[in-house]
C-alpha cells in the first residue's frame, strides 16, 4: 500500500513488520506514561502535602493534559510537512525537565508548572511515535499501533506500582530517580530517530511514485461526520477513564478504608488490564474489523461500569479490571479506523486523536474533582458508570475496506 501526503511522499511502506522498530517505540511509550503515570500516582502525597481540595486535584490533571492535548495536532499537523524524528528524544527531554521540577516542588504553583512540562513532552512525543508506528507497520497498522499503545499503558499500569514501592514510603522528592527512565528513554529515540531518517532517506532516492487515490471512496461530509462520531466515543472512554485514574484511590480509600499503599496496588492491576486489553484489540480489529472491535468495547464495558458503584471491595477490584481490559481495547481500532478516513494524514490524525484524549482527561478530572467536592466521590463513580452507553453512536458509521 502507499500513502500520500508530504510525509510519505516517495514513501512505500514496508511489505511486513519492522520489529525492532516497533518494539524501540513501543518500550519509549513505556518509559514515557509511566513517567506521566506517576503525576496521579502521588496525588495522596500531593494533597496532603499542600494541603489541597479535590478541585485542586483536579486542576493539576488539568494542566497536564491541556498541555499535552492543545500542542499535539499542531505539532502533528507540522510533522506531516516537515519530519522531525529527532523530536521524540526532545519531547523526552522536557519530560525530564517536568520529572527533576517536580521532585523539588514547594508550592501548588511549581507543581502546575512540573506536570505542564510533562504534558508538554508528551504532545512533542506522541504524533511523531504514533507516525513511525504506522511506517513500521508493514500494513499491519492495528497489530503497530496495538504494540505501540500497549508499551503506554503498561507504562500506565508501572507508575503506580512504583510509586507505591518507592515514592509513597520515602516522600516526593525521591520521584527525582525516576529521571533515569527519560534518559533511557531518550536513548532508545536516539536510535529510533536514526532509523527513521535514514528510512526516508533511502525512500527517497528510490524516487519511487505514489498514488493519488484515497483508499476508500466515503464523500467527505461522511468522513468528517465519522470523525466527529470516533472524538465522541474517545469522549465516553476517557471520562470514564479518567474517573479510575485520578479518583480510584479516593474511592478505595473512602469507601473501604484501604492504605495508600493497597489502593496503587489496586489501582496497577486496573491499569495492567488496559494495557492487555489495548494490545489484544489491534490485532483482532486488522482480523475482523474494527467496529467489532469498537462494538464489543462499548457492549462489554457497560455491565462492568454499571455494577462498580454497588460492588463490595473484591468485585470493585473485578469489575474495574474487566471494564479496563474490555474499554481499552477500542483506542487502537478508533485510531487506525480515523487514520484511514484520512489517508496521507497521519501526523494531523495521531495528534487530533491523542491530543483530544489527553484534553478530555485533563478537563474531565477537573470537573470530576469539582463534583466530589459538592457532592461525594461515591456520586462520581455513579454518574461515570453510564458514560460507555454514550458508544452506541457507533452503529452510525460507515464501513471501510480494511475496518
Amino acid at each position: 500500500m502507499k500513502l500520500k501526503g508530504s510525509y510519505e511522499q516517495s514513501v512505500q511502506l514496508p511489505t511486513a513488520p519492522v520489529f525492532p522498530i516497533l518494539f524501540g517505540i513501543s518500550i519509549s511509550h513505556l518509559l514515557n506514561d509511566t513517567i506521566q503515570s506517576l503525576i496521579p500516582s502521588i496525588y495522596p502525597l500531593i494533597k496532603d502535602s499542600f494541603a489541597l481540595s479535590f478541585t485542586q486535584i483536579g486542576l493539576i490533571t488539568l494542566t497536564f493534559q491541556l498541555a499535552a492535548s492543545i500542542f499535539q495536532p499542531f505539532v502533528g499537523k507540522f510533522t506531516d510537512k516537515h519530519p522531525q524524528p529527532f523530536s521524540l528524544a526532545i519531547g523526552m527531554a522536557i519530560s525530564l525537565l517536568g520529572i527533576m521540577s517536580i521532585s523539588m516542588a514547594n508550592s501548588f504553583g511549581s507543581v502546575l508548572f512540573s506536570v505542564a512540562l510533562i504534558g508538554t513532552g508528551s504532545a512533542v512525543f506522541h504524533p511523531e511515535a504514533s507516525k513511525i508506528a504506522w511506517l513500521g507497520s508493514g500494513g499491519k497498522r492495528g497489530l503497530a499501533q496495538s504494540i505501540f499503545q500497549v508499551g503506554g499503558n503498561f507504562g500506565s499500569a508501572i507508575g503506580p506500582l512504583l510509586a507505591a514501592l518507592f515514592i509513597v514510603p520515602f516522600g516526593l522528592g525521591h520521584i527525582s530517580y525516576f529521571g533515569l527512565l527519560a534518559i533511557a528513554a531518550i536513548g532508545v529515540l536516539i536510535y529510533i530517530g536514526r532509523w527513521a531518517r535514514h528510512y526516508l532517506r533511502s525512500l527517497k532516492s528510490r524516487k519511487t511514485t505514489t498514488s493519488a487515490e484515497p483508499i476508500h471512496n466515503i464523500p467527505k461530509r461522511t468522513v468528517r461526520i465519522s470523525i466527529g462520531i470516533l472524538l465522541v466515543l474517545i469522549f465516553s472512554k476517557y471520562i470514564y477513564l479518567t474517573s479510575i485514574t485520578s479518583y480510584y484511590t479516593f474511592f478505595l480509600i473512602e469507601k473501604f478504608n484501604v492504605s495508600i499503599q493497597a489502593s496503587q496496588l489496586y489501582l496497577f492491576a486496573f491499569l495492567a488490564a488496559a494495557a492487555i486489553g489495548t494490545y489484544v484489540g489491534g490485532p483482532i480489529g486488522d482480523r475482523y474489523g474494527r467496529k467489532y472491535v469498537i462494538w464489543f468495547s462499548i457492549l462489554g464495558t457497560a455491565p462492568f461500569s454499571l455494577a462498580l458503584p454497588y460492588a463490595n471491595l473484591f468485585w470493585t477490584v473485578v469489575f474495574s479490571i474487566m471494564a479496563g481490559l474490555i474499554l481499552s481495547s477500542a483506542f487502537s481500532a478508533i485510531l487506525v479506523y480515523a487514520q484511514e478516513l484520512m489517508p496521507g494524514k497521519i501526523g494531523l490524525v495521531s495528534g487530533l486523536f491523542f491530543g483530544f484524549a489527553f484534553g478530555v482527561g485533563g478537563v474531565g478530572s477537573a470537573l470530576l474533582g469539582m463534583l466530589a467536592d459538592i457532592r461525594d466521590v461515591y456520586f462520581v463513580y455513579f454518574l461515570c458508570s453510564f458514560f460507555p452507553l454514550i458508544g452506541l453512536i457507533t452503529w452510525k458509521l460507515p464501513n471501510l475496506r480494511y475496518a
